[in-house]
């Protein structure tokens, strides 16, 4: 038996770029998954989407409460 790898590709939602392909991130990405519940019109749906580095700057530009950003001083 040959073994099949899973081939899983994820598209910016926002300008379309490929952010991960083959399994691996070509560049770093914000993911987002959101399964709605009861006090919302898309109760039982699950939301997910992917946006690049560029496309998230410019989502939170829009932002009225500013996002809080914390400095990590540890990457693994």
């Amino acid at each position: 038996m040959q073994n099949q790898k899973k081939t899983e590709k994820c598209i910016c939602s926002g300008c379309g770029q490929v952010v991960k392909g083959e399994g691996l991130p070509i560049k770093d990405f914000l993911e987002v998954r959101k399964t709605w519940g009861f006090f919302s019109e898309m109760d039982g749906e699950t939301h997910e989407f992917y946006l690049c580095e560029e496309c998230y700057k410019k989502l939170r530009q829009q932002f009225v409460v500013p996002v809080k950003v914390m400095d990590t001083n540890e990457l693994l």
